[in-house]
């Protein structure tokens, strides 16, 4: 906020020392407020001329770095959307991985469990044949056995140590080896998924930084930019009212000066003394009357009959589909509009929070909206630009074949990882996007610069 304070204050300078000079421009021509002047004359007039081209060489010049700084925002808006899909799709790998983690180290439990009841079998199985004099397997133990108790007891050993397990020994080494690798595949995953999420949290710092630069240029060129039209369009007006000041003055100057001619062409001339009376002369024709200095008025030509406007082109979508998903999908999108763009907001459900510093604005990012508008219709297209091109990367679209429900997308290179735009064709050249901060959702017209990347068509 502070930054951006003193953005204004240093941008305010330039503008205030121009005021001035108008300012000072004008009392030296006899204009300012509450100064009474005469008509002002060539020379005041190319003064304030030059004051105007003075104004207009700056606005030039400001118009060239504000086209520059532009641009940068411009770049730092859509390495903000990227970076902003890196965090996402790092996030869900960081995601994957713990629940990975999480299904490893149950894994591991079981193996420890089933590890523990592998030790008691072979412990109980020692002790009995501790207990019973003999560890001969088969029909030896069987055949050594006392009498009908023991020959009992020894089939139930035999029974558990070789029917349920053929080698109670190799079966305890198994279980072993499992747990131990159970444990090492839970540490892997959870190392992982750490690894992830620390990834995504600077991921997610880096593009927060790119919106916020984005969002603070745009807002200070916007600063900027009005601040030097209003210079311009002052310096305009200055000149414009001199110029009509003078005319005018002239134009009484001349009416004066007809007047005066007029008054003494009137007045009477003292006559002398004539001699003898000679015939009258016949009067002369009275001349032609002399037309006033602002001509007379030429009759206004008769209004022309009103002719009915032509009849508007029907409305159609080439080759549109009539598809219900479709026609879900665009009802869905077109009920969102006027919703505020939310930086990393909204998504299959509907609208939401975005992430810093859209916090508070509850609304849809580009393809939060895309992503609802098909959830609606039953078709997952993923969360992010680039995750629903790639989806469907094996149904794109031409150009000259694009249809209503189409998904195009803009890039800043050839690669789909740089796709940072994507809105939803709507048919006849228009489109339904959440196109930026401080914008809402909308219809626009469809636009084909070097950005734009492509289409795919999205199916179930």
């Amino acid at each position: 906020m502070g930054t951006r304070g003193r953005t204004r204050h240093r941008q305010g300078r330039p503008a205030a020392r121009a005021a001035g000079t108008v300012l000072a421009a004008l009392m030296v021509l006899g204009l300012a407020p509450g100064v009474a002047s005469a008509a002002p004359g060539d020379d005041e007039i190319a003064a304030a001329q030059a004051t105007r081209d003075a104004a207009a060489a700056q606005v030039g010049v400001l118009s060239a770095q504000l086209a520059e700084a532009e641009a940068a925002a411009a770049t730092a808006h859509q390495d903000a959307q990227i970076a902003l899909q890196d965090y996402e799709e790092t996030q869900a790998a960081a995601d994957a991985a713990r629940a990975a983690a999480d299904a490893a180290a149950a894994a591991a439990t079981r193996a420890e469990a089933d590890l523990g009841t592998g030790r008691s079998q072979v412990a109980a199985f020692a002790r009995d044949s501790y207990v019973q004099g003999s560890t001969a397997p088969g029909a030896v133990a069987l055949l050594s056995s006392a009498g009908p108790a023991q020959l009992v007891e020894r089939a139930a050993l035999l029974e558990a140590a070789g029917t349920h397990r053929v080698d109670v020994v190799a079966e305890l080494t198994v279980l072993q080896a499992q747990a131990a690798t159970a444990h090492d595949e839970a540490d892997a995953a959870s190392a992982r998924a750490g690894s992830l999420e620390a990834e995504a949290a600077a991921s997610l710092a880096g593009a927060q930084a790119q919106e916020i630069r984005a969002r603070e240029q745009t807002a200070a060129l916007a600063e900027q930019r009005d601040a030097v039209a209003a210079q311009a369009a002052a310096a305009e007006q200055q000149v414009a009212g001199l110029q009509q000041e003078q005319a005018a003055a002239e134009a009484a100057a001349q009416i004066a000066a007809q007047a005066a001619a007029e008054a003494a062409a009137a007045r009477p001339v003292p006559s002398a003394p004539a001699p003898a009376a000679a015939p009258a002369p016949a009067p002369a024709p009275a001349p032609p009357a002399t037309p006033s200095p602002g001509g007379s008025a030429t009759p206004s030509p008769a209004p022309s009959t009103p002719q009915s406007d032509p009849t508007p082109p029907s409305v159609t979508t080439a080759g549109a589909p009539t598809a219900s998903a479709v026609e879900t999908a665009i009802d869905a999108a077109l009920s969102q509009r006027g919703l505020p763009y939310s930086w990393g907001g909204g998504g299959s459900n509907g609208p939401g929070y975005g992430i810093p510093p859209d916090t508070r604005i509850w609304g849809f990012d580009c393809s939060g909206l895309t992503e609802y508008a098909y959830a609606q219709a039953g078709i997952r297209i993923g969360g992010t630009s680039r995750d629903q091109w790639w989806r469907f990367r094996d149904a794109t679209v031409a150009r000259a074949d694009l249809r209503a429900g189409d998904l195009v997308f803009w890039g800043s290179g050839s690669s789909y990882t740089s796709i940072y735009h994507v809105a939803l064709y709507l048919g006849d050249g228009t489109v339904v996007q959440a196109p930026q901060s401080g914008d809402v959702v909308r219809v626009s017209p469809m636009w084909f610069g070097r950005d734009y990347f492509g289409a795919v068509r999205p199916t179930a």
